[in-house]
């Protein structure tokens, strides 16, 4: 289900707004052990008590937090931020469907103030109870201050439809001895006392309330203006010193929220100079999901390969084979031209060339359908490979891109450049709405499909797989033209994704 759908549907559910005057949080009534309520119970005191506004360098930061969550939040998102206080990192996102909540009534009363467009909600996280579901859900350092990190997010689980998507903040624990200075020169806004996670405690702490990370993203340098210096330090250099970062943010999405089931697949095997290969891959490919399509689409080839396809299109009874010629160039093209007439709920990519087995798919569709992956990614890197399947300077370059990519995308990728691989047709058709973001110059699909899957926060898993030197034609790949307009598409993406 899209962003619009979710959001649409959550409109209908903001016609009664929250009462807050008849709200109120009862710490000990939330069933947490005694030392957990007391902490609760003073956090609340501090924050009634709290001074109206944040100081100059406090709102600074806030601004900075605000630009990178209007990067990793679509505008027209449905979103709630946990721990809200009185609305300002909400006041500076552009997305109209908000929500907040917060255990202190005055911090409430000014954010209505401040967003009379959203709906607000007195309860502490511990024993969060709302009846509908989000989008994007906030956690902006809010899990310092909680009195049971693992309930909340457990609780969180409530709130979330398999498409959403959670996303924390909090202060790395190399500045936890500048941030006590900061308070004690007044620069920094006083807090309650602070709970300070490392990032694998957060990642314990998902796994543990049926979350499951995404990505981890090191964020900002200096949290102050310095002259233009911040812009240079936040944009260029924090992406190089991750380790030295004030801010972690790290994406998750709901872990058992997507049972076990069975979809339609749509195969598409982009064919040019592959004829001896055609009647091979129809045979070898197994059956998928609850019914299958196998779409070949051939691509200006110089053999007779288009004549192939018409001429096997029968072998393979009760599944339907569709014959498309490519309008366009490159195999990037090819696949997006399939992808748009494909009617299956998966969609999946099969070389011609058959270097990745057909018998490898059911890999692929059982990452999707179990609900383990987003995105399934083929790997080619582990398993031995035939003697002449890859040539040394092709290894050496998938390996340093391998290494590049998982540092671009804060999530491992072990193999950017196997042709093998699947995601969900709605994915997919967000993926082609916000191409535009990175522009449509991949000639290969590979790089498009993974930084569009990074862009809308899908979980890429990788999927191990044989890989076998092909029997049939030579590589279409000009190793050295085309591995420069690769290194060209990294340094664009690197611009989108890492230096903002």
């Amino acid at each position: 289900m899209t962003w619009e759908l979710h959001t649409r549907a959550a409109r209908e559910l903001r016609k009664s707004r929250v009462d807050l005057s008849s709200t109120s949080v009862e710490p000990r009534a939330s069933g947490l052990a005694p030392g957990a309520a007391d902490h609760l119970a003073a956090v609340k005191s501090f924050y009634e008590s709290a001074r109206t506004d944040s100081n100059w360098p406090a709102r600074q930061y806030r601004k900075l937090l605000a630009h990178y969550y209007r990067i990793l939040i679509p505008p027209h998102a449905s979103i709630v931020e946990i721990g809200c206080g009185s609305g300002e990192l909400l006041a500076l996102l552009p997305n109209q469907d908000v929500s907040g909540v917060d255990l202190s009534e005055r911090q409430i009363e000014r954010a209505r103030h401040r967003l009379p467009h959203g709906v607000f909600h007195l309860q502490a996280a511990e024993s969060l109870d709302l009846n509908r579901t989000f989008d994007f859900i906030i956690l902006s350092e809010t899990i310092n201050f909680v009195a049971d990190a693992q309930a909340v997010l457990q609780r969180l689980l409530r709130i979330s439809h398999p498409g959403t998507r959670l996303i924390l903040n909090y202060h790395s624990n190399l500045w936890r001895p500048l941030l006590a200075l900061a308070s004690w020169l007044g620069w920094k806004s006083a807090n309650p006392a602070a709970n300070w996670f490392t990032t694998e405690d957060v990642r314990n702490l998902l796994w543990l309330s049926d979350w499951q990370e995404v990505k981890v993203q090191p964020r900002i340098l200096l949290p102050l203006p310095m002259l233009g210096l911040e812009i240079l330090a936040n944009r260029y250099l924090a992406p190089l010193l991750p380790w030295f970062c004030l801010s972690v943010f790290t994406i998750a999405r709901p872990h058992s929220s997507r049972q076990r089931n069975d979809y339609t697949v749509s195969i598409v095997i982009p064919a040019r100079n592959e004829a001896g290969n055609i009647a091979a891959a129809l045979r070898r490919i197994p059956p998928l999901g609850k019914g299958m399509e196998v779409i070949f689409i051939e691509g200006h080839s110089r053999d007779n390969t288009w004549d192939e396809i018409q001429r096997n299109a029968s072998e393979r009874p009760g599944v339907p084979i569709r014959c498309l010629r490519q309008i366009g160039i490159g195999k990037g093209s090819a696949v997006r031209e399939a992808f748009e007439a494909a009617r299956g709920e998966i969609l999946m990519i099969l070389d011609a060339d058959l270097a990745v087995p057909p018998e490898e798919l059911p890999k692929f569709y059982e990452a999707l359908a179990t609900g383990k992956a987003d995105f399934a990614n083929g790997v080619r890197l582990i398993y031995p490979m035939e003697e002449r399947a890859m040539q040394f300077f092709n290894l050496c370059g998938n390996k340093l891109f391998s290494a590049i990519f998982t540092w671009l995308l804060g999530q491992p990728i072990k193999d950017t450049l196997c042709g093998t691989k699947a995601l969900f047709r709605h994915d997919y058709e967000r993926i082609a709405a916000n191409r535009a973001y990175f522009g449509d110059f991949d000639p290969f699909g590979d790089f498009d499909l993974l930084f569009g899957a990074d862009k809308l926060h899908l979980k890429i898993v990788d999927v191990p797989i044989r890989y076998a030197q092909r029997a049939y034609g030579e590589t279409n790949i000009q190793r050295w033209r085309h591995g420069l307009l690769l290194w060209k598409m990294v340094a664009f993406a690197a611009r989108k994704l890492k230096f903002v």
